[in-house]
């Protein structure tokens, strides 16, 4: 199925291209989350009419979220997790957590954005975490993990 973009989506193209995808990616992802629209020849001439104010709205997005980027890279966030006393933790710290932690602090970050690729952190530890707030703005946190004795 052919679709027109609506807004840049990663490893598939840029506001505006027309790109073949998989019909079950188009009907199920796509278009629901109106990241695209099918390219039909109506629907290419309503986005061609329509093309400066989407990308006056992408280019506002993007400068949103450098601007929370800015604030938030090199941030520090500490959460406490029971431990045992050779530092393991009983459970892990996830991308949820650490999204709570930074929406507890005023940062509008989703679960989604934050990106962790080793996996939840099952030790008491510092790691850094990366977190894209925008498919061109990616920052690195670092997330202090502290034992709690039960």
């Amino acid at each position: 199925m052919q679709v027109i973009l609506l807004e840049k989506v990663v490893n598939l193209g840029n506001l505006g291209d027309i790109v073949k995808v998989k019909d079950g990616y188009a009907r199920n992802f796509l278009i629901p989350s109106s990241k695209a629209r099918r390219a039909t020849e109506t629907a290419k001439k309503e986005f061609e009419a329509k093309r400066l104010e989407l990308e006056k709205a992408a280019a506002a997005k993007l400068a949103e979220a450098q601007a929370l980027g800015e604030k938030l890279s090199g941030k520090t966030i500490k959460l406490t997790q029971k431990a045992g006393v050779d530092g393991r933790l009983f459970g892990s710290v996830t991308n949820f957590d650490i999204a709570e932690e930074l929406t507890r602090q005023g940062f509008a970050v989703a679960k989604a954005q934050v990106r962790m690729p080793a996996g939840p952190i099952k030790t008491v530890s510092d790691t850094s975490v990366a977190v894209a707030l925008h498919t061109d703005v990616v920052v690195d946190i670092n997330v202090s993990v502290y034992g709690e004795t039960a």
